[in-house]
Parts: structure tokens; sequence; C-alpha cells
């Protein structure tokens, strides 16, 4: 009886050790192997990361700092595009630090799969080996997938666009939100998002490097004397030049180009500025504000410029009829 009672729990023992002294051999070997890996690979993530959002920020701090205070300050279109093209800096960074970020997540989470996979036993060589008639199978069904990344490298790269420009992509127009390895991210005006494949542009047109000309068209009577409205054409491009309202919005004064066109008791005056590459709208409609008042001080007459009617529609008259301003036709 006592040697029966001693002999089960020794039975028990060598029973229970057969289970867990090979799980302790193993996580005593490979295990700690495993978690090595995986913290050294998260702590070089992170410091990676850390890294390349200082120098990210650092260099936006530099071009906010080099950018010019004013910039309408350049005499030359030379002059004035190497001043606004400072401020391309910080977009070019903020991308460039995007794309980074991508490359360095995909680098450290493709070694250290490979790394953990052989510490759990799987034999990664005939993976590795086969991995080029992978790669080659792989190529004609992928060549779309790397393709895009090729042209989103070499589009960040060469400093085509970055967040927060206004670009004509070809199938979609809008602000830049978000520029991708693969897609490229941007909102049009009326809000809409568009994801674009990056291997997909063709061409782009950036309405946010350099400036833009806002240019009005003025109608005046044929008789008023062209001294004078140059004359106070020049009057507002001074004052609104020296508006400080103006500073984010005009990158020169407004001067006066000359007559576009004579038509019946109508001259075209054409008026334009450099504006800001994403103020040309704004610049456009306060220069021909401000050009309405000074031309109504002035009393300079502008001629009503005749408009089609269209028969039947809201607010027109047949001819002959009361108040339509057109004689009865005689048949």
């Amino acid at each position: 009886m006592v040697t029966a009672a001693i002999t089960v729990p020794m039975v028990a023992k060598d029973s229970t050790a057969a289970w867990y002294e090979p799980v302790l051999g193993w996580l005593s070997g490979h295990g700690i192997s495993v978690v090595v890996t995986l913290v050294i690979a998260i702590t070089a993530w992170w410091l990676g990361s850390r890294v390349i959002t200082r120098v990210t920020d650092n260099a936006v701090k530099r071009a906010a700092q080099d950018r010019p205070v004013s910039r309408r300050s350049a005499d030359t279109t030379m002059e004035l595009t190497d001043a606004v093209m400072g401020q391309r800096r910080e977009q070019r960074a903020l991308a460039l630090g995007q794309l980074l970020r991508s490359m360095l997540t995909f680098f450290i989470v493709g070694i250290t799969t490979l790394v953990v996979m052989t510490e759990l036993g799987f034999d990664i060589g005939p993976l590795l080996a086969s991995a080029g008639v992978i790669g080659v199978a792989l190529g004609f069904g992928a060549q779309t997938l790397v393709k895009d990344f090729l042209s989103g490298i070499f589009l960040v790269l060469e400093d085509q666009y970055g967040p927060g420009d206004v670009v004509d992509l070809g199938s979609a127009i809008g602000t830049i939100e978000e520029v991708g390895l693969r897609i490229t991210r941007l909102r049009d005006s009326s809000g809409v998002v568009w994801y674009v494949r990056n291997g997909e542009i063709l061409r782009v047109g950036n309405r946010s490097q350099g400036w833009t000309l806002a240019i009005v068209d003025l109608p005046v009577a044929y008789d008023e004397d062209l001294d004078r409205i140059r004359r106070l054409i020049d009057k507002v491009g001074r004052e609104m030049d020296a508006d400080h309202a103006y500073d984010g919005i005009l990158l020169s004064a407004p001067t006066y180009q000359g007559v576009e066109s004579v038509s019946g008791d109508a001259m075209f005056v054409v008026v334009n500025a450099r504006a800001a590459p994403d103020q040309q709208v704004v610049a456009t409609r306060a220069l021909r504000e401000q050009l309405k008042r000074a031309f109504d001080e002035a009393n300079v007459r502008m001629p009503i410029l005749a408009r089609p009617q269209v028969p039947g529609a809201p607010g027109t008259q047949p001819p002959g009829s009361p108040g339509s301003g057109n004689p009865p036709r005689r048949i």
C-alpha cells in the first residue's frame, strides 16, 4: 500500500515534466530569439520614424524661416519665382517624410517576418530559392503594382507635387491630401475624394508652383482717353500693392497691358497681376472690384454690351412689343 502511494505521484510528475520541459527548452532558445527579434524590430521602427520625423520637421522649419516676409518685393519674374518656390521645400519635405516612413515600415516588416519564420522552424531556403521563379510569375501580373511604386517614388523625388498642391492629373483636379507609394489622394472643389494610381499619372499640371496670372478684361467707351484710363489703372495698382490686405493674394502690382480689342462702341483694356498660386480667382475678383470703383469715381463710361436673347426665354419679349426695345419688323 505504501509503495503504490509513492509510485503514483512519481508517474504524474514524470508525465508533467515530459510536457513542459520541451516547451521550456524551446522558449529558452527560439522563443527568446523571437521576442528579441520583435523587440529589435519595434525599436528600429520607432527610432527610424523619430529620425524621419525630426529631419522632416527641421526641413519644414528651415523652409519657413527662409521664406521671404513680403513675396511682392521681387522685381523680376525670375526673382519672384525663386522667392515663391522657396515654400515648395515644405511640401517636398512632408512628402518625402511620408515616403520614407512607408519604405521603412515595409523593409522592417519584411526582414522581421523572415527571421521569425526561421526561428519557428520554417525552412525559408526553398522559399528564397523559388523567389526568382515566383517573381517572374508575379511580374507579369504585378506590373501595374511595380509601376505604381516606381512612379510614386519619382513623383516625390522630382517634386512634381506634394500635400497641399492644387494639381490637374488629367483624370481629376483638386488639392493633394496624401502622396503614397501606390496611390495619390486628392479632393476636388466639390469635396469628392479621388484616389489616382501613380502609374496612371501621365501628366501633372501643378497650379501651386511659382505664381499664376490674374487677368481682367474691362470694356470702356470707344471715345474714352486711353492715357486717362492708364493713369487710373496705375493708381489702382499702386493702392492695391500698398494694401497689406492683399499680401497673401497679389505678388506684384496690377499693371495696364493695353487694348485687347475694339468692338462697336467698346474698347477692351487688359489688366493683369501676378497672384499667389492658389489665389488666382480671388485676385481676379478683387482686381475687378477695385477697378469698377475707380472707374465709377472717375465717371469712366462703360458701354452696355448687347446680350443675345433667346426667343421664348424668361424676360424676353417679341419684337415690336412694348418695352422690347426692338422695332416691329415689316413684311
